[in-house]
């Protein structure tokens, strides 16, 4: 068997294991970001997952104000690592700003489809009418509902029909086209 046989199972292997921890890191700044309840036993497992590297650069990286930077640096680093490995292993190389803007655009098309994905399943769950308590929807309702509040001043419920979670999704995706092909090419032009 060539070496190239190994490539992909350690590119994926890479690219799941790095994208899961920073989602979790993601998700712990944004939980915090929106003063969700800290002591949601989903909100307790990030934070002990995520706990010793951040400690770690919070010696270093103080926040500025509500937002906790640490937080920011750590999933960028990991991003670019993984990014790195991922590069390497597959015989492309790349620049450290290449690599840097190429980082910035997997965080923000998964923090894209993170909220996108939340809107949906908050608005699924809505229809279903559920009201029994969860600990991940009690996250779900406090990640989803700045957004959701902004849009409904915009679009109020009509005729007992709440269409306004159509306003973020529509953004969202407004958004991804209007930012990544720039980042995209940004990343072309660097490397």
């Amino acid at each position: 068997m060539s070496s190239q046989y190994w490539v992909a199972p350690a590119v994926f292997l890479i690219d799941t294991l790095f994208s899961l921890y920073v989602f979790a890191v993601m998700l712990r700044f944004l939980f915090q970001w929106v003063d969700a309840d800290f002591y949601n036993p989903v909100s307790q497992f990030l934070i002990k997952i995520t706990h010793p590297p951040l400690r770690l650069l919070r010696r270093f990286i103080p926040s500025l104000g509500r937002i906790d930077t640490a937080s920011l640096v750590l999933m960028l680093g990991l991003q670019m690592l993984a990014g790195y490995l991922t590069f390497l292993l597959q015989g492309a190389g790349t620049t450290v700003p290449a690599l840097l803007v190429w980082s910035i655009a997997q965080l923000l098309d998964q923090l894209f489809n993170l909220y996108f994905f939340a809107i949906i399943i908050r608005s699924v769950l809505s229809w279903l009418g559920t009201r029994t308590y969860n600990a991940a929807t009690t996250l779900l309702y406090s990640l989803t509902e700045p957004t959701l509040r902004a849009a409904r001043r915009l679009l109020p419920p009509m005729g007992g029909i709440d269409l306004s979670p159509l306003i973020p999704l529509i953004g969202i995706q407004l958004a991804k086209m209007l930012i990544m092909p720039p980042l995209h090419h940004a990343m072309m032009a660097l490397s």
